[in-house]
């Protein structure tokens, strides 16, 4: 992005640039929840703002970094004193205690004593929790005193796309700001930064609904088959028949309840594109835009309805996305889901 002062590089996140864009240092608040679904650009956003902290050349706005200061070295680096990154869940331990600790997870211990550090190098230091979620309510409400009230200078920034599954206590205490899809254009010029061939970047941004994690697991071929299966499975359910929804791996024990929240956010993704181009299709007819467009066929087999009945079925898919976002468990909602789009 260019038009302030220094370099502040992301694609996507709008609201979150026009708001932080009107901040001045003294209304920069301690804590903030970036929302939204997976690969739109979250942590992404959530490193520059802690870059433009870091940077040490001055600068009239909060948004903006050179680049080449030493702050900027470190953080680049990877080794500012003032910067502590961690992804996946947060717990009640000790660091190696029986079972150790998996890659994806932090403790509530590490993660107090990270909090209460003061900025050394900086005036602020930054603490970002990607895609975080708590093993338990216990981990949460250990953190809940420093969430509200974290040393001077200290800014936490959490990220999930599931933000109805943290406590409510946990999200009053932060700025919340949502994350939207990506636009095709956008995920399609990401993809062409990172050198993947033109034809491939345009196939894979136009069936990645707006998330660049989702179309670089289709070039790697990694999302296709859910994709696939997740259209099936809208078409089963639409037409009263058994819908199979068991690539969703939701009996698995090996995945976190965390991890089947992010599956089945992909289904619903998934099925409220193909109910909207199902809608379009009923109403416009052919030759209206889709979002997967090579699912046309899929959608001819499926049975009219009338467009009341078109308007309910997507307000709930709507429903049925703000479920996932909760704590109801993961089968329930896909249950749900399935109901609600039978005829």
């Amino acid at each position: 992005m260019k038009g302030i002062e220094g370099a502040f590089d992301v694609v996507g996140g709008q609201a979150a640039l026009a708001y932080f864009t009107t901040l001045d240092p003294s209304r920069l608040s301690h804590g903030y929840i970036f929302s939204g679904p997976a690969g739109v650009g979250k942590k992404t956003f959530a490193r520059r703002i802690a870059q433009s902290l870091m940077c040490e050349t001055p600068k009239g706005t909060l948004l903006g970094y050179c680049g080449t200061c030493p702050g900027c070295t470190l953080f680049v680096a990877g080794t500012h004193p003032d910067f502590f990154s961690s992804e996946g869940r947060i717990k009640i331990g000790k660091v190696g205690g029986e079972g150790g600790d998996s890659d994806d997870e932090i403790t509530s211990r590490d993660l107090i004593r990270e909090l209460s550090l003061h900025g050394y190098r900086s005036r602020y230091r930054v603490v970002l929790l990607g895609d975080v979620s708590f093993a338990t309510h216990e981990a949460a409400n250990a953190l809940l005193k420093f969430f509200e009230e974290p040393p001077s200078g200290v800014v936490v920034i959490l990220t999930t796309n599931a933000p109805g599954s943290l406590l409510a206590t946990i999200r009053s205490r932060f700025i919340e700001l949502a994350f939207g899809p990506l636009p095709r254009p956008d995920v399609e010029r990401v993809l062409l930064a990172s050198g993947v061939a033109p034809e491939r970047a345009a196939f894979a941004s136009e069936i990645a609904l707006g998330s660049i994690v989702r179309a670089r697991a289709i070039l790697d071929d990694d999302d296709l088959g859910i994709r696939d299966a997740s259209y099936a499975w809208f078409a089963n359910a639409v037409r009263g028949e058994p819908a199979d929804a068991s690539f969703l791996r939701l009996d698995d024990r090996s995945l976190s309840g965390a991890e089947k929240r992010a599956l089945v956010g992909e289904l619903i993704e998934l099925v409220r594109a193909a109910a909207r181009d199902w809608v379009a299709l009923s109403v416009g007819g052919a030759g209206v835009p889709l979002l997967a467009a090579d699912q046309q066929p899929l959608y001819a087999k499926l049975p009219p309805r009338d467009p009341k009945a078109m308007v309910a079925l997507l307000a709930a898919v709507g429903d049925a996305a703000r479920l996932a976002t909760s704590n109801v468990s993961a089968g329930l909602v896909v249950d749900y889901l399935r109901v609600q789009l039978a005829p």
